[in-house]
């Protein structure tokens, strides 16, 4: 009796005096409305910029459990916006996305890799017209009170999506190498 009581106040003690054990928190709800993808790249030597106004996300990411994270990403090709109404008609057409035929880009997690802090290093798939290729994005990872952000990006080369063919395909007026970056706010989910 007498350790049976030793035990219940031990514990009591303890609990009185350590702190909660932290809940472990699953990234599940993507909030598309406040996340952006945007793009980067040289025409003519000047840097321009854009973005893509819809797409759609599924993701699975518990901090405590990084290397276990799912993502996946499917961008609305149809959506970009370059600034222009004359180019983002231009950009949707065969010779650039070919959006009738492919209407979305496609990124699926293949693994995740934590850097340390709140730094990760995340390889998969991306697929564009329907060519796939492996990529790596640096990826940083900060809670907002009961919301996760985010940010990273990377950068592909055009010709290995036939994205601008035909006159486009030199890289005179619109350069290879084009930058993603992104921000995705994602809520706890079940």
């Amino acid at each position: 009796m007498k350790s049976s009581i030793a035990r219940l106040s031990l514990g009591l003690v303890l609990a009185a005096v350590l702190p909660p054990a932290a809940q472990a928190v699953e990234y599940k709800q993507v909030q598309a409305d406040k996340s952006a993808i945007a793009f980067g790249y040289k025409q003519m030597g000047v840097a321009m910029d854009g973005r893509f106004r819809k797409f759609a996300a599924q993701l699975s990411f518990d901090p405590a459990r990084a290397t276990a994270a799912q993502a996946v990403i499917d961008v609305d090709l149809s959506s970009i916006d370059t600034g222009s109404a004359e180019a983002d008609q231009e950009v949707a057409g065969k010779q650039w996305f070919d959006t009738k035929a492919f209407p979305s880009a496609r990124f699926v997690s293949a693994g995740v890799k934590p850097l340390g802090g709140n730094r990760y290093e995340v390889a998969g798939k991306l697929t564009i017209k329907g060519r796939t290729r492996d990529v790596v994005a640096p990826v940083t990872f900060t809670a907002q009170g009961t919301q996760g952000v985010f940010e990273g990006g990377f950068a592909f080369k055009r010709a290995d999506f036939a994205i601008g063919e035909g006159p486009w395909a030199a890289f005179d007026t619109v350069a290879n190498e084009i930058q993603i970056k992104f921000r995705i706010l994602a809520a706890p989910g079940k």
